[in-house]
């Protein structure tokens, strides 16, 4: 039988302005490709301008949506008031934020130091609110909206070596609660996001950092879990679009956890 069309109407962001964060490369390009799929224009920021005009073209070019670059440092309050400026400039409104920039350094509270610690709270936590502290007046203004935070299997457990990203994530989780309680009353819904492993750069990244090859062995050692594969942008781009959609209307507060069931382990 054909999928009704209301059931596609409720998946649509068909006239909706997406903005997505570190989206030049790994989870937030599944993300914002995913939602232009799915009919959004899309502000794509990172600092990477290269890569993310490279993936703004890319995104225009698969979905035929309207997708441009903006570089934005989420740690700055000058470039985000700027970036949002021009967002609206572009677009007239915004209705989806997607606070996915993050930065993972893999050590232990004695090993780490104080720059690294400052650059991942800075940009994993802290970015998520000076975005959201631009946006959401204009959501606010323009009767509504919704946000998504990425957060991670390690917004609800520890990690081992990896202090500053179990704290920054674990303030992404509760960070996003007392939005939710805030601007309930706006019309805007904010909710979690939180991944497993996912075949990424950051993957590879950490990884490394921990002293490993990014080969088929730590791979699979990654991929144990019920559901025995990495996970990919695409099966975050999935659930991320279901919490923007109209499918989730009445889901805010919440967490979603997307990692093929390792964390029920």
């Amino acid at each position: 039988m054909p999928v009704s069309k209301r059931i596609l109407e409720s998946i649509s962001l068909s006239g909706k302005v997406a903005v997505v964060s570190g989206a030049a490369s790994g989870l937030g390009f599944g993300i914002a490709s995913k939602l232009a799929e799915a009919g959004a224009a899309v502000a794509i920021l990172d600092v990477n301008a290269e890569t993310g005009n490279e993936a703004a073209a890319s995104i225009e070019d698969t979905s035929g949506s309207k997708a441009i670059f903006i570089k934005c440092d989420v740690t700055s309050n000058a470039s985000c008031k700027e970036t949002v400026e021009a967002i609206i400039a572009a677009f007239g409104h915004i209705d989806i934020l997607c606070n996915n920039a993050g930065v993972a350094r893999r050590k232990n509270v004695v090993e780490l130091e104080e720059k690294d610690w400052d650059i991942a709270l800075n940009v994993t936590l802290k970015g998520v609110y000076m975005l959201s502290h631009h946006i959401v007046p204009y959501m606010i203004a323009n009767g509504g909206g919704a946000i998504v935070n990425t957060g991670s299997g390690w917004s609800l457990r520890g990690g081992e070596n990896a202090v500053s990203y179990c704290a920054a994530k674990g303030g992404v989780l509760n960070l996003t609660r007392a939005m939710c309680l805030d601007h309930g009353k706006d019309n805007i819904r904010v909710n979690t996001i939180c991944p497993g492993d996912v075949d990424t750069p950051m993957l590879r990244s950490e990884c490394e950092q921990l002293g490993g090859a990014y080969d088929e062995k730590f791979r699979e050692e990654c991929a144990q879990r019920p559901i025995a594969r990495l996970g990919t942008p695409e099966d975050i781009g999935n659930a991320v679009l279901f919490l923007v959609s109209d499918m989730a209307a009445w889901v805010s507060g919440a967490h979603l956890v997307v990692d093929g069931g390792g964390i029920a382990g």
